[in-house]
């Protein structure tokens, strides 16, 4: 494992520094021009050919966002791997940023190693500040009372010119001011209603009905007769016997045996857009007449994969085996769901087998 690393103190507050690290458009003006790639988030492609250190472009993923403290990336140069983290810490005066690159596949040479170290340094010390007051110029901000902190750009006036010119703008905004309350107060006058006619007396309210209205039912005091007392009591003894009756026995109804329905179908697609993965979806299907709502997919990873998320199902891992269980699929209908895969490798590699009710999926 071989690592390089810088980092710097900025009069900065870290909202900025974060913008600066995180906008492609701005990373292109103090580091590289970066590309995004077209239906795949958090995924950019950086034009470093030619820069020192560096063989090749570099493809770029996020892997890991705490706005605005911590920005992880998995990074692919030509099949060179490394993991890049920038931190951003607070300060009294701003902020420091800490950027760590370490190799996890594949070495720089020594002819890259110090090369790459020193383009690193030069563009956090150099590119970067000048960048981040850029941005200060462009969004001033009011924070003025916090010491070192890079609010807006001082204005110089000519020698001699200063005091003069402060007093004449302290007088025109002055009279700006007294020129706004004025209208302001005849707007107002203007539009106040007038004096109310007190021959005009409001209506006296009508007084609302009470709850405890006449018509409530009260219920009648007293000790309820008992609906058994007021029946006659009749014992075994003086029922009337009836005669018993021999029980005929009827033939039972042959039932025809209920067909099964048929099995669930499942289909499995890799998408492999990502970088350092991909994404596995499944297509369950139901071509039976009802419903079907206890269904499970499961799936066998291979070595050094796992699943980062999951859309569309619920899913119980257990080492390398996946069983995905989701809602009720329709009467000829379907159900889709997907899942993300990491791979260390640098060429993913599909799950070893896919089943639904034991029966394999299609399509892998």
């Amino acid at each position: 494992m071989i690592e390089i690393g810088a980092q710097v103190d900025l009069s900065h507050p870290p909202d900025r520094v974060w913008l600066a690290l995180t906008d492609a458009e701005l990373l292109g003006r103090w580091f590289a021009e970066a590309e995004t790639v077209a239906g795949v988030p958090d995924r950019l492609v950086l034009q470093t050919a030619g820069l020192p250190g560096f063989d090749a472009n570099v493809e770029v993923e996020v892997t890991e966002r705490r706005v605005p403290e911590l920005l992880a990336l998995r990074c692919d140069e030509a099949g060179r791997l490394t993991e890049l983290t920038c931190t951003v810490t607070a300060t009294k005066q701003g902020c420091r940023l800490a950027v760590r690159e370490v190799t996890t596949h594949g070495v720089w040479s020594a002819e890259q190693h110090e090369p790459r170290e020193q383009q690193l340094r030069q563009a956090l010390t150099v590119r970067l500040p000048a960048i981040l007051d850029w941005l200060a110029f462009q969004k001033v901000d009011l924070s003025r009372g916090e010491v070192g902190m890079a609010t807006e750009l001082p204005t110089i006036g000519a020698p001699g010119a200063g005091p003069a010119r402060a007093r004449r703008r302290r007088r025109t905004v002055v009279a700006v001011l007294a020129g706004a309350v004025l209208v302001a107060g005849l707007a107002a006058w203007v539009t106040l209603p007038g004096e109310p006619d007190s021959a005009a007396a409001p209506a006296p309210a009508t007084p609302s009905p009470t709850a405890s209205s006449s018509g409530a039912t009260v219920a009648p005091t007293g000790t309820p007769r008992s609906v058994a007392s007021a029946r006659p009591s009749r014992t075994l003894a003086s029922a009337t016997p009836r005669p018993s009756r021999t029980p005929v026995a009827k033939p039972s109804p042959t039932l025809a045996p209920v067909p099964a329905p048929p099995p669930l179908t499942a289909g499995y697609r890799t998408d492999s857009s990502r970088l350092f993965g991909y994404t596995g979806e499944v297509v369950v299907g139901n071509p039976g007449g009802a419903p079907v709502a206890d269904w499970a997919v499961v799936v066998t990873l291979p070595e050094d994969s796992s699943v980062d998320d999951v859309d569309g199902a619920d899913v119980r891992r257990e080492g390398r085996t996946l069983t995905f269980t989701g809602p009720a699929v329709p009467a000829g209908g379907s159900h889709t769901f997907r899942f993300e895969v990491r791979d260390s490798r640098p060429k993913a590699r599909e799950p070893e087998s896919c089943t639904v009710g034991g029966n394999p999926c299609a399509g892998l």
